[in-house]
């Protein structure tokens, strides 16, 4: 029985955890910490991010690559063929430790699978720096202020990427 092992026929899962995205095609947003705009964009993406206690820097890679490559903007023919690369739009990236949320059970949120801040705050660094140097249109939320984003969504459109 394929799957299963064959002493006890119990189905073996192996357990895979990724790097959480939600990405919103945009004609604008911003991020203002404290009355301040620390980052805005006009026609791109929000990037929500999540850090997961498996994640690695792999992860972020991978995740960052999905993001500037992912098609979801239309082209000639009103079709989602292009990237963000293509059209050399804007990335604001955002950290948001409650998309790690388990929510399975109950009424409130379990964070449980979330990094700890200190993990947090360095894949989202590590994020931040990469994105720094492979793109050059993006701007950045502060991981651990209270924000406030703002964006206008174009379709809407929203996917969730996982790395």
């Amino acid at each position: 029985m394929a799957g299963t092992d064959a002493t006890s026929r119990v189905t073996i899962t192996p357990l895979i955890l990724f790097m959480i995205t939600v990405i919103q095609r945009v004609t604008h947003a911003n991020v203002v910490i404290d009355n301040e705009t620390v980052g805005q964009i006009n026609l791109g993406i929000v990037a929500l991010v999540a850090v997961e206690k498996a994640d690695t820097q792999k992860d972020a890679e991978r995740l960052l690559e999905r993001i500037l490559n992912y098609r979801i903007f239309a082209d000639e023919n009103d079709r989602m063929n292009l990237s963000l690369k293509n059209i050399k739009g804007g990335l604001l990236l955002i950290p948001q430790f409650t998309l790690a949320a388990d929510t399975q059970k109950g009424n409130r949120p379990s964070f449980i699978s979330a990094a700890p801040p200190e993990k947090g705050l360095q894949l989202f660094s590590y994020l931040q720096s990469l994105a720094k140097e492979t793109y050059d249109t993006v701007e950045f939320g502060r991981f651990g202020a209270d924000m406030k984003v703002s964006l206008l969504n174009d379709g809407p459109v929203t996917f969730m990427l996982k790395s």
